[in-house]
């Protein structure tokens, strides 16, 4: 029996099977691919972080203790590959006679290799010119000297005295503030610069050269081996942190732990988190969706299934063997979908990622896999088996022969107790909560092993897209049931006399209607808020490297050289289309030293992006007329506007260094704007002013650095050729180095990977709830167009009344989800503000792929409508004696 039952299944009822395993399959490659790129991601972040350092642990020798010992020490800690000991001295200047002049810098630091760091730490020191060994000067001290290799220099000890050197290369310190962080302290304690002037020298010659000085202490440096390290970041940085504190606790007090490494895991931990949330708010929508279309494929054979049941029961088979039948389809959907989900989500991971791993290991890919054919599975059992079981239970044999609107003629429960408006009030409070100023989504103390995520706030998404859903659903069952004569006008152009007979049809089917428009305005509302967020979330990654790099190309000059704004001309090279000088000082506000730019208000905008998001108390192009203006006008920060209890108009007198006098003048400003973000500026407090204003209250114009725009292209090839023309007279940085620079491994790695995935299944989702539920539909109405044909409807007739209803389903579905789209994704990028740096002054829409996504939706229910046409168009007889 099952056997016939099986194949008369695959005979007659084809369609409605491989409707619900494209349901199913859409569910589990969705849910296999993302864990699986998911845990991936992770590893793949961890891995970043670990490579992004070069010394891994810097341990501060303690007073009194010997630097032998410790390093012994450092050297039996397992896990430990290279340890080695770097002397650190303090200099009070550097002095150095070139070409008839004689340079001075202020205070800075002498360090101590010992042969063979380089090769034991490779990233450590970059050679810019010059020898690789010997006495290495760093770029900007040799700016600072105007030194090159093979001049003499002076190094100053205090309680050494002056020290001659010759100068065998200049290199490049990549990693130069946590070299010289002050180990053991805070992270607000620490400098929040490296020093400018450093000497790197060979480890006898260090000796020698810091015999009689103060201010000498040693550090071990050490290399870990870090290929046994947890894949997970958070993991990765309980392992680490763990092993420094057991060398600090076995060291008895003779040494400190500046744990590199650890302090980069902890950044990627917090993005893994991040990565995490992401996948629960815009990963897991798509999976339950899918799921939600296999249980509504389900249900548009419901009534039929039902039927088949009844019949069933009066040919005497007993309910164990009903369960059976109904067990044997559950499973079929379950078993053939679950591995068709797998072999998608292994064509996407070989197609998009290269391997169909998605990059993971063996065992965690295995792992999601395995986890998604069972909730496939158990997806295809709650939609075909557990309804099977309530009928067998609750309805009789009489009651298989009613049609389902007969049997159901109450309002569903949701709609009598307004479970709509409820889940719509309460995503609004939590929302309100979830965005407040002082909300932090994930919670990770500098320093704490454990990490915490207000998960509580996916309520706020969750309840919306639910309570819009059933809100969709009320407005739909309202407008059949009470809107028949408006639905007659709308569809009498298409079905003629019909009209009424079709508006009743719909009426009588509403419940099966709506259910076909709440499940489209899902699928769409999915596909919007997932492509709006992705949009979103890369414009602000552009925005925030091309803030910190400042333009396309930046060319920064040293701090103290007296460089003119007339040097620009010779950055003008082929392929740069405007050269921008920008001044940066410093200035005092009370006590408070901040950074000070002096802009050409009425040219700035040309080389850099200045968006009205960055200011407040007017638009960029408003606040930098001001500037022109008046031009003691003076943008200041939020911060500073609060500590100072400041109000437009008032004066700020800053005190700035005197170019003639090489003191501090006081300069009077007047507050005319806020400024909370700006080009090369820090993400805290500075201040913005004319140019022009500056140079003529401090009789110096010399700019700190030039903006180049290049138009968008060639910045690498551009800032190449200036790096060789300038040498190491200036910085040169492009935008593309930046975006590596600045971006987080969640920026770079996770979110592209992630929606590609989501994006590609939100268009198969759409296509999949516009065209399967109303193509079923269609089909289990035959019955009623054969009625329909005996009675005298047309070919064209019916043509009209199946076109109404795919016209009908379609507008509705794409305007409702459409609505929802834009409230999720409003939601969303205001409750993961985290990820956004800066945050967004509007959404990004990728228009494109919402057109892609809404042709596709459109497309797959005139497809089905086509189907139903040609369907219809079957002999009435012939028909009626199938079913």
């Amino acid at each position: 029996m099952i056997t016939t039952w099986a194949s008369g299944l695959a005979r007659h009822r084809a369609g409605r099977l491989l409707a619900a395993l494209t349901g199913i399959a859409l569910a589990v490659a969705l849910v296999a691919a993302l864990g699986s790129f998911l845990t991936a991601s992770k590893a793949t972040m961890t891995q970043r972080a670990v490579r992004s350092v070069s010394v891994d642990w810097q341990v501060q020798v303690q007073p009194g203790a010997d630097p032998r010992t410790v390093l012994s020490l450092v050297d039996r800690t397992p896990g430990t590959r290279t340890a080695v000991p770097v002397g650190f001295a303090h200099t009070s200047g550097f002095t150095a006679r070139v070409r008839g002049s004689t340079q001075a810098t202020g205070p800075g630091m002498a360090l101590g290799l010992p042969d063979g760091y380089r090769a034991r730490f490779p990233d450590a020191v970059r050679t810019l010119s010059g020898s690789s060994t010997g006495v290495l000067l760093a770029q900007q001290t040799a700016s600072n000297l105007h030194a090159a290799p093979g001049d003499t220099i002076g190094i100053q000890f205090p309680g050494a005295g002056l020290r001659q050197v010759k100068v065998d290369g200049v290199v490049d310190l990549p990693q130069a503030d946590s070299l010289f962080q002050t180990v053991g302290a805070p992270s607000q304690s620490q400098p929040t610069a490296p020093p400018d002037n450093v000497v790197l020298l060979p480890a006898t010659r260090f000796a020698a050269l810091t015999r009689g000085a103060t201010g000498v202490t040693t550090q071990i440096h050490a290399a870990r081996d870090n290929t046994r390290l947890p894949s997970d970041p958070a993991s990765a940085y309980s392992a680490v942190t763990g092993a420094a504190h057991n060398l600090e606790a076995r060291s008895a007090g003779t040494a400190l732990v500046g744990n590199n490494v650890g302090a980069a895991l902890d950044s990627a931990r917090q993005d893994a988190m991040y990565a995490q949330i992401l996948f629960l708010f815009l990963g897991v929508p798509g999976a339950v969706l899918a799921a939600t279309l296999t249980a509504a494929v389900a249900t548009a054979g419901g009534e039929r299934r039902r039927q088949e049941q009844g019949l069933l029961r009066l040919r005497g088979l007993r309910p164990r063997q009903i369960t059976a039948l109904a067990g044997l389809e559950a499973a079929l959907i379950g078993l053939a979908g679950g591995l068709a989900g797998l072999g998608i989500a292994a064509l996407t991971g070989r197609l998009a990622f290269g391997t169909a791993s998605f990059g993971a290991s063996a065992g965690t890919w295995s792992v999601w896999y395995a986890v998604a054919f069972v909730l496939g599975v158990a997806v295809a059992a709650g939609a075909v088996l557990v309804p099977a079981l309530r009928d067998l239970r609750t309805v009789t044999v009489a009651d298989t022969r009613k049609q389902e609107n007969v049997r159901c003629t109450r309002s569903p429960w949701w709609m009598r107790y307004g479970l709509d408006f409820a889940l719509l009030i309460g995503s609004w409070l939590v929302f309100r909560a979830s965005s407040g100023n002082q909300y932090a989504l994930v919670l990770a103390p500098e320093g704490v092993p454990s990490i915490s995520v207000s998960y509580w706030a996916f309520l706020g998404p969750a309840l919306l897209w639910i309570g819009a859903a059933l809100l969709l659903w009320r407005l739909t069952l309202l407008a059949l049931t009470h809107g028949r004569p408006g639905l007659a006008r709308l569809v009498r152009p298409l079905t003629a006399t019909l009209a009424g007979t079709t508006a009743a049809v719909l009426a009588r089917r509403r419940r099966p209607f709506a259910r076909s428009v709440v499940l489209l305005a899902l699928a769409v509302s999915f596909a919007i808020s997932t492509a709006v967020f992705n949009a979103t979330y890369h414009q602000q990654a552009e925005v925030d490297a091309r803030l910190t790099n400042g333009a396309d190309i930046t060319v920064t000059e040293p701090p103290g050289a007296q460089v003119p704004p007339t040097a620009g001309a010779a950055l003008k090279i082929s392929g740069v289309r405007h050269v921008e000088p920008l001044q940066h000082r410093f200035a005092y506000v009370g006590s408070d030293l901040q950074d000070l730019y002096g802009v050409r208000p009425d040219s700035v905008a040309e080389a850099t992006s200045l968006q009205d998001a960055y200011f407040a108390g007017g638009t960029a192009d408003q606040l930098m007329r001001r500037l022109a203006q008046g031009p003691d006008n003076l943008l200041v920060s939020v911060e500073t506007v609060n500590d100072f209890q400041l109000s437009p108009g008032d004066t700020v007198n800053l005190r700035i260094q005197d170019a003639r006098t090489k003191s501090l003048r006081t300069v009077s400003f007047h507050y005319a704007g806020i400024a909370k973000e700006f080009p090369t500026a820090p993400k805290d407090s500075f201040f913005v002013a004319n140019a022009s204003y500056i140079a003529k209250a401090t009789g110096d114009d010399s700019v700190g650095a030039f903006l180049l725009d290049t138009g968008g292209t060639n910045q690498q090839r551009i800032a190449a050729h200036l790096r060789g023309q300038l040498g190491t007279r200036a910085t040169v940085t492009d935008l593309t180095q930046t975006r590596g620079t600045v971006g987080t491994s969640l920026t770079s790695v996770d979110l592209a990977g992630l929606t590609r995935i989501e994006l590609a299944f939100a268009v198969l989702l759409a296509a999949g709830a516009g065209g399967l539920v109303l193509a079923l539909g269609l089909a289990e109405r035959r019955r009623t167009f054969a009625i329909a044909t005996v009675l005298g409807a047309r070919p064209r007739h019916l043509r009209g009344m199946v076109l109404s209803e795919a016209l009908l389903l379609a507008v509705g579905g794409l305007a409702g989800g459409a609505l929802i789209g834009w409230a999720l994704s409003e939601m969303l990028v205001k409750v993961l503000t985290g990820v956004f740096d800066p945050p967004p002054a509007a959404l990004s829409i990728p228009g494109a792929y919402l057109a892609l996504t809404g042709a596709a939706a459109v497309a797959a229910v005139l497809a089905a409508a086509l189907n139903g046409i040609r369907g219809s168009h079957r002999p009435a007889v012939e028909e009626l004696r199938d079913l």
